[in-house]
């Protein structure tokens, strides 16, 4: 707590002293956006002590959470991580515990938006720092000496304010877009992006993005047919009710109510996101103007009302009608589209497909500059462009993964972080880091991020990647996808922490839509095992080749500790032992596990503090 308290009056003193004299309102820090990520950066800044201002054109916080109905999560149901675990957690006391929210078969989490957006508002104002303008849009941002200056409109008044720091959390990249930084457009050619999946050449076509619905039901016999829109040819949705398991190939089966209880809701209402043949549209709206993006959004729009209709009047649901008190808005439909997909900017790295399927293996351990985790596979929606380059994207099987801090980070700028679905990640990678709970945590980490630049004073490349992971971990963040260590748990942060340098690594296992990596905290070490993975910190070790494949003893750790620090006592193992309260009695013949063995290494060594740079290497003195 003291060193928390510390951190944030060195940052309020930093920042007082380094604002040039403006009469205009000045923050540390602004954020563009208030989406998922930008609401979750908003909160994670602030609780540091930043005073912030999040800018968001909807009148709700949470984007693709809230505004745009997407109130069905996928992915890290395992993975509570930071705000989303937070988020989680908020949405179970209000409904009544986890089961309450298990009630369609796409997800674990299901919740109404509006209930949603009521959350994370109460969250975001119980930050002192964090301020939020709600219906307010972005107009100019231009950096210069220094210091963003950023207009925006809001109940038709013009207003600027001033930050050192900004967030761009846009749904599509356009404050960045703005700025001039490069940026790719849809998929990435095959030998560019060295991704065998990827096609032979690029081109610009992205994910079909969806104008979700959310449907109540008004009780038997209601009719809340909607009336006929133009343009409406049932033959569009003749799929809509054919399900198979992409993972079993098994035959589709028509079941229409298995359909609409994908999405279902507590409280009688329905999420209507469907990719047969429903409501996913293809649309690439990315470059065009606020104007031409509303008026081709329309056709979005149009199909989903089409699709509504097809399930009342062809399948019969006419007690399903459009919710009526759900959104603050005069057609009853969210204020956003779903975009899935958005500019990617060049970063100081490149999150690819090597990366998330053999992190350990992979051109360089990103791994270890991990600041958010998903386990969703990788997920594409293409079926409304039929011109997209067919691409099985079941066969790209992957474990659970951490997105390196890099990826936020754009070439050319020092004061500008990349977040939402902006940041450096491969056309294919982007299939499984646009999903809500990675989204929230890449949102917290830039939060994080623009905290610790903005106290040290440095720009966003010169920002030491352990001290950000550790403020992380300090937020109940994961850095590593290990399924089987929690937050609430003892010695997570010696896992995470020992995790992330390599030393001991996890074990990725693809599997159905929840992809797992284990630590084994219970599992027992050899001593080649750990031998191997303190190898690259400690040139002591090099040549050295004295551990055996037997199971790590408290002498034989004695013994290698004593390689590394010599001196090492197992009276001083003892000590670091019951400093950390490890359960049981240390002793010179007790086979240590991985739990144990994180703990005294840590404890022991603190291999986390040595700096590593943005591509995972470590930068010895």
């Amino acid at each position: 707590m003291r060193i928390k308290l510390l951190f944030t009056s060195l940052i309020a003193v930093f920042l007082h002293l380094s604002w040039p004299a403006f009469g205009q309102e000045k923050y540390d820090l602004i954020i563009v956006g208030g989406g998922a990520s930008g609401t979750s950066a908003g909160i994670a800044a602030g609780r540091l002590g930043v005073k912030t201002l999040i800018l968001e054109a909807t009148p709700w916080l949470g984007g693709m959470l809230t505004s745009a109905g997407v109130s069905a999560i996928d992915g890290n149901h395992r993975l509570p991580s930071g705000i989303w675990g937070e988020f989680k957690s908020r949405l179970e006391a209000h409904y009544g515990g986890a089961e309450k929210l298990a009630t369609g078969w796409v997800s674990n989490t299901l919740f109404e938006p509006k209930v949603g957006s009521q959350i994370l508002l109460e969250m975001a104002n119980a930050v002192n720092p964090l301020t939020i303008s709600l219906s307010s849009t972005w107009v100019t941002a231009d950096y210069s000496n220094g210091l963003w200056k950023v207009s925006y409109s809001k109940n038709g008044k013009l207003t600027e304010v001033f930050s050192s720091m900004l967030i761009d959390a846009t749904e599509l990249g356009d404050v960045a877009a703005a700025q001039g930084l490069p940026y790719r457009i849809g998929m990435d050619a095959r030998d560019e992006i060295g991704e065998s999946f990827a096609p032979a050449e690029s081109n610009d076509i992205i994910q079909d993005l969806t104008y979700v619905v959310t449907l109540e039901d008004y009780g038997k016999g209601a009719d809340k047919t909607i009336a006929r829109p133009e343009n409406y040819d049932p033959t569009e949705f003749d799929c809509a009710c054919a399900h198979s398991d992409p993972i079993t190939d098994q035959e589709a089966v028509s079941d229409c109510q298995k359909m609409i209880n994908y999405g279902k809701l507590p409280n009688g209402k329905y999420m209507i996101n469907w990719p047969n043949c429903g409501n996913d549209y293809y649309l690439n709206i990315i470059e065009k103007s606020p104007e031409e993006r509303e008026t081709a959004l329309e056709d979005a729009k149009q199909a989903s009302l089409r699709f509504v209709y097809y399930i009342q009047h062809e399948l019969g649901f006419k007690h399903l009608g459009i919710a009526e008190e759900e959104y603050p808005t005069a057609d009853d439909l969210p204020m956003i589209p779903y975009h899935r997909e958005s500019r990617r900017f060049e970063g100081l790295v490149d999150f690819t497909l090597p990366f998330v399927k053999s992190p350990y293996n992979a051109p360089s351990p990103l791994y270890r500059t991990g600041v958010a985790v998903g386990d969703y596979t990788i997920d594409h929606h293409h079926k409304k462009n039929r011109e997209a380059p067919a691409i099985d994207f079941i066969k790209i099987r992957v474990p659970s993964y951490n997105l390196p801090l890099g990826s936020l980070v754009p070439k050319g700028h020092p004061a500008l972080i990349l977040a939402e679905k902006s940041i450096s990640v491969s056309n294919i990678v982007n299939g499984a880091t646009r999903l809500q709970p990675v989204v929230l945590g890449i949102g917290q980490a830039a939060g994080v991020l623009a905290a610790v630049a903005l106290k040290e004073g440095k720009s966003l490349d010169a920002v030491s990647i352990r001290d950000v992971q550790s403020l992380l971990l300090s937020q109940g963040a994961f850095i590593m996808p290990f399924i089987d260590t929690k937050p609430d748990e003892d010695h997570f942060v010696a896992m995470q922490k020992i995790g992330a340098t390599g030393i001991l690594k996890g074990e990725g296992v693809p599997y159905l839509w929840a992809n797992q990596t284990w630590f084994y905290p219970d599992r027992l070490v050899t001593e080649f095992e750990l031998v191997e993975g303190l190898r690259p910190f400690y040139p002591v070790l090099k040549d050295y080749w004295g551990a055996s494949g037997d199971y790590l003893t408290g002498q034989s750790f004695r013994v290698l500790m004593d390689v590394v620090k010599p001196g090492t006592s197992l009276s001083e193992i003892t000590q670091a032992w019951n400093r950390r309260e490890l359960e049981g009695f240390f002793s010179a013949d007790l086979h240590l596990n991985r739990a144990q063995v994180s703990v005294l290494i840590d404890e022991m060594l603190d291999p986390f503090s040595k700096k590593v740079n943005w591509d995972g290497e470590i930068e010895h003195n």
